[in-house]
Formats: structure tokens, sequence, C-alpha cells
């Protein structure tokens, strides 16, 4: 039952982030790591969104994690000053 409070506690972190601009770390596997910025959009019960821009395109597209990816390290999301 910890995971579950962990899981609840890790959304209302970031549900205090929406708005704000965030650098997000994911892991992908194969020694593949992805390095993108962008600001949370939206909280829902298992998945937050991220605007994330795309320099090439010069667009912003959404991308979802899973709230069990900050758990397991798979994502790390930290504050842009």
């Amino acid at each position: 039952m910890k995971d579950r409070n962990d899981i609840t506690d890790i959304r209302s972190k970031v549900e205090e982030y929406i708005g704000n601009r965030v650098r997000i770390k994911a892991n992908k596997g194969r020694k593949r790591v992805v390095i993108k910025e962008g600001y949370v959009e939206n909280t829902y019960p298992s998945i937050f969104l991220v605007n994330v821009h795309n320099e090439q395109l010069n667009n912003y597209r959404k991308v979802s994690y899973s709230y069990t990816d900050i758990l397991t390290h798979n994502v790390e999301l930290t504050i842009c000053d």
C-alpha cells in the first residue's frame, strides 16, 4: 500500500508544476536518454501531459507520462529557472 501513497504524493507534486516550465529526462532503454523542455499542461488520475517545443518544426506537441515512470526513475522531472 506504500506505493499507492507514493504515487499520490508524486501526483500532487506534479499538480503544483502545472503551467511551469520543466525539463524532462526520460530513459528510453538501451542507454538512450531523451531530454526535453516544455511546460506541464494538465494532470489526470494516472498520467500527466507536457507540452514540448519541437525546435526543428517550430511547434509544440503533447507528450504524456505516467506517475509510475517517475516512481521507477524512468522519468526525471525538474523545474526550469
